[in-house]
């Protein structure tokens, strides 16, 4: 693991192969960590691509350097981050896959950056283009946790159980036994960090109106408002048992793009794909960076 210095954060970030071809980028989740990858990663390093890992501000060592810089966790900002550690690492051009909240990084790379994203893929997330309307009631339902950090009620009880609070998640959002909870105690321990929980209240707050965006991301952030759909190939991957997303909100997801683009469910798989069912992810990944995907 290696630490570079953006703004007002250091960021942690593995580099494989870092005198390999093309770039990708993998960014993970909530709630998770730079680990969801491990067995993605050990299949992608075999094809000679430069892997870039990031952990994102809020977890595990990625720490804030000033202690007056706000701690907010919308998905413009956590994307100024990473275009911050590539112009750092000095990457112009870049694939990018990403989980949950890295899904919603990946896109808002691409409404800001459009020249130096290639492709992307999306795992077990909707885009948020073109604005988050107010969901149908089944899925407001499974929202319950973005509600409940919308409360101070919910908030101090986030801060009092952190680890509970994200167990929760991995309990409900995929099948009965699909982790090891060693596996979890691990992953826990990025939560840790302390400034997690503010991080964490700050991105769900927002993305409702709730709270302001960072205001060095509004420009971004009224971008991907602004943006219906994007062009540039992409590939879904959503898990046919996810437990936080309904089957109607995927089913809306192709009318986000208008160019090359591919959906793969994958059965019995919740809202952790790359964690429950690694070597397909990988081969997905492997199949889709190495593509000519065209509009058909």
């Amino acid at each position: 693991m290696a630490a570079f210095d953006i703004e007002d954060i250091s960021i942690q970030y593995e580099d494989i192969n870092p005198a390999g071809g093309e770039v990708a980028v993998l960014l993970h989740g909530w709630p998770d960590d730079a680990s969801t990858w491990e067995e993605v990663i050990d299949a992608l390093a075999g094809t000679g691509r430069r892997l870039i890992v990031p952990t994102l501000r809020g977890f595990g060592s990625s720490r804030f350097r000033n202690s007056q810089a706000p701690r907010t966790g919308n998905s413009a900002i956590l994307a100024m981050d990473v275009i911050a550690l590539l112009d750092g690492l000095g990457i112009a051009r870049f694939a990018v896959a990403g989980h949950d909240w890295g899904s919603n990084i990946a896109e808002a790379l691409a409404v800001g950056w459009p020249d130096r994203l290639e492709r992307m893929a999306m795992l077990a997330t909707p885009p948020r283009l073109g604005g988050m309307p107010t969901p149908p009631f089944e899925q407001a339902q499974r929202y319950w946790y973005h509600w409940f950090m919308a409360t101070e009620r919910g908030a101090e009880a986030v801060r009092a159980d952190p680890h509970g609070f994200a167990h929760i998640h991995w309990i409900n959002w995929a099948p009965d036994g699909w982790f090891e909870e060693a596996t979890f105690r691990r992953v826990a321990k990025s939560f840790d960090n302390p400034d997690w929980v503010e991080i964490t209240l700050h991105s769900y707050r927002a993305r409702w109106d709730n709270a302001a965006p960072d205001p060095r991301s509004v420009w971004l952030e009224d971008a991907i408002k602004a943006t219906k759909t994007l062009s540039l190939p992409t590939l879904s991957i959503k898990g046919d048992a996810d437990g936080v997303t309904t089957r109607e909100s995927f089913e809306k997801i192709p009318e986000k793009f208008d160019g090359p683009f591919e959906m793969v469910g994958l059965p019995g798989v919740g809202h952790f794909p790359q964690r429950e069912n690694p070597s397909a992810v990988a081969a997905l990944l492997m199949e889709f960076l190495d593509s000519s995907l065209v509009a058909g």
